[in-house]
């Protein structure tokens, strides 16, 4: 099948699925959830007061109309306005975005390129001291809340040490570096651990192969045999692993960016739910849906790319 017949399929498919994700959207949010102006004016307000809060928030409408307003805002990113702070919903995630990006994009390539590089030379020394040391320091590391490794980076590196700024953003290139140094450095210590036991199986998966087998029978050295027949077969696994990540670093690290004053999408998600602003919190949740299904297609077509035997149908 063509690529771009397969990925017309693949974004018609889509429709269907976000009409699911609305509709569960649409009942957390609208039917199982408490009152929204219940929360909002506190238990003593009176039956007049909630009711004209309901109508100024649009929640006396019928459920039908509500329900595709929610489909709406899936597919033109419409998500109206906060509760708390009358703003246009679309134009926060807009401001969010890049103090977000800043910071969660360079953790993600460095904690990627970092874990690859040592799950290859624990396979390569698998059974090793190297590798038993790599795999205990993995669930050391996994095994500390990172809300220890938030508070720890900013009282021993930022207070006592003064190596990085305690907390703070400040917009442009290039004065946003010295605010994010911390943050990314505290990411990629936190993801490190889980990543390089994922990627550490994925690698020894391939090593025990026939092919492996039949390489060393052929004469290849053990280098040769990991960088050019094991990694190229351990990518599709790698791929989706990483490439399903992706979607979350636009939403940004919910405790990072409160602890450090970044005014990210994570922050602005954290106070929307201190906040009880449903419209925020539920941009998010569609937000995250409609990048997670692009990015599924997207994993699937790269599938092709790094192996021939895939073919899309």
């Amino acid at each position: 099948m063509n690529i771009y017949t397969y990925i017309m399929r693949r974004l018609l498919y889509v429709i269907p699925v976000l009409l699911g994700v609305c509709a569960i959207v649409f009942v957390l949010f609208n039917l199982v959830s408490p009152d929204p102006t219940l929360i909002m004016l506190g238990k003593h307000a009176s039956v007049k007061q909630m009711a004209e809060l309901r109508a100024e928030l649009g929640l006396d409408r019928p459920m039908l109309e509500q329900y595709f307003d929610i489909v709406k805002s899936a597919f033109t990113f419409d998500f109206g306005r906060s509760w708390t702070t009358k703003q246009e919903i679309s134009e926060m995630i807009k401001a969010g975005a890049i103090p977000s990006l800043t910071v969660t994009l360079p953790a993600f390539v460095f904690s990627t390129i970092l874990s690859i590089a040592i799950s290859l030379l624990v396979a390569f020394y698998r059974g090793k001291a190297i590798d038993k040391v790599v795999v205990f320091a993995c669930v050391a590391l996994m095994s500390i809340s990172s809300l220890a490794y938030i508070l720890f980076g900013q009282y021993v590196f930022a207070f006592k040490l003064g190596l990085f700024e305690i907390s703070g953003y400040d917009a442009g290139f290039p004065y946003f570096i010295p605010y994010v140094l911390l943050p990314i450095l505290i990411i990629v210590i936190i993801s490190v651990g889980p990543d390089v036991r994922f990627y550490r199986t994925v690698v020894l998966d391939e090593v025990y192969q026939d092919y492996v087998r039949t390489a060393r029978a052929k004469g290849l050295g053990e280098k040769k045999i990991l960088f050019k027949h094991v990694l190229k077969n351990a990518l599709i696994p790698i791929i989706t692993f990483v490439v399903i990540r992706i979607p979350f670093l636009i939403l940004g690290a919910l405790l990072i960016e409160s602890f450090f004053s970044i005014p990210g999408l994570g922050g602005i998600t954290l106070n929307a739910i201190n906040s009880s602003d449903f419209p925020v919190i539920r941009a998010m949740t569609v937000l995250s849906a409609v990048a997670y299904i692009i990015f599924t297609v997207i994993t699937d077509v790269l599938y092709t790319l790094v192996d021939p035997r895939v073919r899309l149908s």
